[in-house]
């Protein structure tokens, strides 16, 4: 396996306290020794996941509030990106919906080693859905296409019109923005990806159901 990266030598990680590059180095040793036993991310990442799941997911960082936020991450599995964000923001109050048991625990165990708090929901996301309170953000990565996911979300945005939702997508984003389109009207921002180059960051907002 070749050497882990330093995070310092990213412009996302610039200025970012010791403290916090160290619980995400402690992060990324769990996530390598747990995937030994169970499938968190593929297999054939996690030579590059300090890339390819870490720095992913920081990029996000840009694209919140400044101000404290309620963010839910939807079928996070191994915590990308609502608990790379959660140790990254401290002030973003962050609930980790995901219905697999095992991925759960991992959660609770970096979440407990790495002393970062975060909410750890094991239940499926319409379920959620019917019993949560909106949050300000919803962030999903790698789990539905955006119909789907406009789907799940729809409880939350007609109970809060201030919705944002923050999407990372790959090369097919244009497409399922033009599939979205068929089931609500919504205002979007697209974001090149620092980590994949054909990849885009949807930032969704006005999300008005037709």
């Amino acid at each position: 396996m070749p050497p882990k990266a330093d995070p310092q030598l990213h412009s996302s990680l610039a200025g970012v306290p010791r403290e916090t590059l160290d619980r995400l180095r402690q992060y990324q040793a769990l996530l390598e020794k747990w995937q030994r036993a169970i499938n968190l991310v593929g297999p054939a990442t996690i030579p590059d996941a300090w890339n390819r799941h870490f720095i992913d997911s920081t990029q996000l960082l840009s694209l919140l509030p400044h101000s404290p936020a309620t963010l839910y991450d939807l079928g996070c599995g191994a915590g990308f990106p609502g608990l790379v964000l959660a140790m990254m923001c401290p002030d973003l109050s962050v609930t980790l919906i995901e219905s697999d048991q095992k991925k759960c625990a991992f959660l609770a165990t970096v979440s407990h080693e790495t002393k970062t708090e975060v909410k750890i929901l094991t239940t499926r996301i319409e379920a959620a859905a019917e019993t949560l309170p909106p949050p300000d953000i919803i962030t999903a990565r790698a789990l539905a296409a955006l119909p789907l996911l406009l789907t799940y979300i729809k409880p939350w945005a007609e109970a809060n019109p201030n919705l944002i939702c923050i999407f990372p997508k790959g090369a097919q984003a244009a497409a399922e923005i033009e599939a979205a389109q068929e089931i609500a009207g919504f205002d979007v921002k697209q974001q090149p990806s620092q980590t994949d180059s054909v990849a885009q960051i949807l930032v969704l907002s006005n999300i008005l159901y037709k």
